[in-house]
């Protein structure tokens, strides 16, 4: 009895998380915000509040814990993930749409637009990869295949190439943070990530954009 009730229990919670991430990519649609402040404060009310109470209220988590096997994901994460945002920041497409923000390079203007880009990368991931993907591993390897629709859903005003490779991006996510059942991977890749672009984009390109264009014009989208 006691291992009907605990199975009945886990499938109640995967039922209620997959039910409020349906209702929350509908809120997070259907409203709108002007300024990064704004962003942050709906993506955090949205993402993070209403998930993590749900969590702390049925006895679950959404991979908010660090142990070694989450920082040996991190830091794998994060490598395979630089060389996309350094050759990205050469695309032209890239560099006419981030920052999504106005923020310029000094250091007394892009700090705190640094810490809000890593709250909303903490806010996208708890959601994402925490209610969607960690929060649900019950259901096995396949919880990370949840998500990724709906994350491409909140990337159709970005640019193509971006659209193009943001469901592998989530599955990609998705499986690391499932290996460590932690979103920190996610998290610090996603956040540094943002960081990174926003401060290359600000520069000139690393990279000649003619040479990744070259090499990349195969690709069935503009760059």
């Amino acid at each position: 009895m006691t291992f009907l009730a605990d199975y009945l229990e886990d499938r109640r919670w995967i039922a209620v998380s997959l039910l409020t991430g349906g209702v929350l990519a509908v809120l997070w649609h259907a409203t709108s915000t002007s300024t990064m402040e704004e962003r942050v404060a709906r993506d955090v009310a949205l993402y993070v509040v209403i998930p993590g109470t749900l969590a702390l209220s049925a006895g679950e988590h959404l991979g908010w814990r660090i142990d070694r096997q989450a920082i040996i994901n991190t830091v794998v994460l994060a490598l395979l993930v630089l060389p996309f945002y350094l050759v990205g920041s050469t695309l032209p497409t890239i560099r006419e749409h981030y920052p999504i923000w106005y923020v310029t390079p000094e250091l007394t203007s892009f700090v705190p637009h640094a810490v809000q880009l890593f709250i909303l990368a903490l806010a996208t991931e708890t959601y994402y990869r925490g209610l969607l993907c960690v929060g649900v591993r019950d259901l096995g390897f396949k919880c990370v295949f949840i998500s990724p629709v709906v994350y491409m859903a909140a990337h159709l005003h970005s640019p193509p190439i971006e659209l193009l490779l943001s469901g592998p991006t989530d599955v990609l996510f998705g499986a690391v943070d499932y290996h460590a059942n932690s979103i920190l991977p996610s998290v610090v890749a996603h956040g540094c990530g943002l960081v990174l672009l926003d401060w290359l984009v600000l520069h000139g390109p690393i990279l000649p954009p003619e040479l990744v264009i070259r090499y990349l014009e195969w690709l069935p989208v503009p760059l």
